[in-house]
């Protein structure tokens, strides 16, 4: 039986756009004056953004729900992409280091970020952070690439210790520079260390969505080429795949996507790791279904987690990378159960 991707992308989008619609009535403030309806109207054809109402939708909850959307997809298809290129389901942004080296360079910017902007020019100030996560998300991957691949092939175990390595050396500087830190700098690391979608605004949705549509006009289409490149990379080769422009895509533009989605919302894991797993057992390892799938499911996913983690212990906020990693850790162990009983 044939798949139909564009009916499942189609009911992805049909669930996303009613989570998103749900997720703008709940929360801790209650639009008791007007309908949500009547907010709408008064904010987008009167013009009246002055009201309580037309503040929480418009600039408090609406582009949270945007930036959840955005974020999830990014993670989501990064996590897919990279466990194609490896060939193995547990290469994901977090697991392999690439969160913690981006999180290490957005915490170096923060703590030392006066004395990195007296040496750029003006207008990348504002951009620091981004840059300094990008580049550590980069400079992660090549290591986590290099170290793990001989020959065109990539030894899993070196893969997940060498991101076990940078998670730990990445940890301990992040903990000095905490040791160094002011009242304002401890709060602002806190915060990327443990991942938030309360600094969510248009501008930085903005950048988001010109990263990621840049990175998804040359990755979502890649599916049938990480199929091809799950045969092994010589056949994938004999096929016409160009294998190594390929990976040379891939490690750039999730370090991309991973580096820009940390400098704005910090360190989420998991997301990478828990939508591919659902949607492999869904679709077994057919990229061509599961890559464009992901970007869509990925967005349902963090978008039902911040929903919860805004409302669960309400008025107070739980942070969104602890909920993913209360997920992400038991389908992590599934699959290592499942890995050792095909041992």
């Amino acid at each position: 039986m044939q798949i139909k991707l564009p009916y499942f992308l189609t009911g992805g989008l049909i669930i996303l756009l009613a989570l998103a619609a749900f997720s703008l009535t709940w929360g801790v403030y209650d639009f008791e004056n007007a309908s949500l309806w009547q907010v709408f109207k008064n904010g987008i054809f009167d013009g009246e953004f002055s009201s309580s109402d037309a503040y929480v939708l418009f600039e408090i909850r609406l582009p949270r729900i945007v930036m959840a959307i955005l974020i999830g997809s990014a993670l989501a298809v990064s996590g897919t992409a990279l466990q194609g290129m490896f060939k193995n389901p547990l290469a994901t942004p977090n697991l392999i280091g690439v969160t913690s080296g981006a999180s290490l360079f957005a915490a170096v910017a923060i703590v030392l970020g006066g004395t990195i902007r007296a040496f750029l020019p003006e207008v990348l100030h504002y951009f620091l952070i981004s840059i300094m996560a990008f580049l550590g998300a980069i400079i992660t991957m090549t290591f986590v690439y290099r170290m793990s691949t001989t020959r065109g092939k990539t030894n899993v175990v070196i893969m997940l210790l060498a991101g076990v390595a940078i998670s730990a050396l990445a940890g301990a500087v992040t903990g000095f520079l905490t040791y160094l830190t002011e009242e304002q700098e401890l709060r602002d690391l806190t915060f990327w260390t443990l991942g938030s979608l309360g600094g969510a605004t248009w501008l930085k949705n903005a950048i988001l969505a010109v990263v990621i549509a840049f990175s998804y006009l040359f990755l979502i289409n890649k599916g049938k080429a990480l199929n091809a490149m799950m045969l092994g990379e010589q056949d994938a080769a004999h096929l016409g795949i160009s294998v190594e422009k390929i990976k040379k895509s891939i490690i750039i533009l999730t370090a991309l996507m991973v580096g820009t989605c940390v400098a704005f919302a910090g360190a989420i894991g998991f997301v990478g790791l828990i939508v591919p797993y659902i949607l492999r057992l869904m679709f077994k390892s057919n990229y061509h279904i599961i890559l464009p799938l992901s970007a869509v499911v990925g967005s349902i996913l963090l978008l039902c987690a911040d929903t919860v983690s805004r409302t669960i212990v309400a008025p107070s906020e739980m942070p969104i990378g602890v909920l993913t990693a209360f997920l992400g850790a038991p389908i992590f162990i599934a699959i290592l159960v499942r890995y050792k009983r095909s041992l």
